[in-house]
């Protein structure tokens, strides 16, 4: 026979599902929420709905936002006619840690990768070369991560956009290949946006 109080199983199951939280980790968290007062308790429970409710995508670049525009689009002092293409919102976070990058951003929600039933049409793809169908873009920066699949997504990506006559160039390799950029510090990224090269 073994103890089992359901709402607690429950919690500890939901935060099991996150990534990277085994189920000791899920226990603890699960523990140290039932530990919390009742109204901080609401707070996460709000803050949790609240994100799950109002975040979307911005409609030019893909990024989260709780607005129309995230605010990197809405800031009129970014240069709009250079977009660095990456994966995740994670990724620009990095990029803006480092307070050096001062175009904008077009987040493709992942990468193309057949052996995990991501194909190109399941990415932000489209909504890319509609920015650079638009017109006043001179450069894509093709900041996937350095792995099979981000190279293979930099590559497709790059022969669409070879056609339209707009540079498309590559982050320079101070990015470990099969790191993640979410992981690297500012001053890589700093080289890696420095050191780029054309696709």
């Amino acid at each position: 026979m073994g103890y089992e109080v359901a709402p607690l199983s429950r919690l500890v199951e939901q935060f099991e599902r996150l990534p990277g939280i085994g189920r000791k980790t899920a226990q603890r968290l699960a523990l140290f929420v039932l530990d919390m007062p009742e109204g901080e308790a609401e707070a996460f429970a709000k803050a949790v709905l609240d994100a799950r409710e109002n975040i979307h995508h911005c409609r030019v670049c893909c990024n989260l936002t709780d607005g129309e525009l995230c605010p990197v689009c809405r800031n009129p002092a970014r240069n709009k006619s250079i977009i660095c293409v990456v994966e995740d919102p994670r990724d620009v976070i990095a990029f803006e840690k480092t307070r050096e990058f001062t175009a904008v951003y077009h987040v493709l929600h992942g990468c193309i990768s057949p052996m995990d039933g991501i194909e190109p049409e399941q990415l932000k793809i489209k909504e890319l070369l509609r920015r650079i169908s638009d017109g006043g873009v001179d450069e894509v920066i093709m900041a996937t991560n350095p792995t099979v699949e981000g190279e293979a997504t930099a590559m497709y990506i790059a022969r669409l956009i070879k056609p339209l006559g707009v540079k498309c160039t590559r982050l320079a390799y101070g990015i470990p290949v099969g790191g993640d950029l979410v992981y690297a510090d500012e001053v890589t990224l700093k080289r890696a946006i420095d050191g780029r090269s054309e696709l």
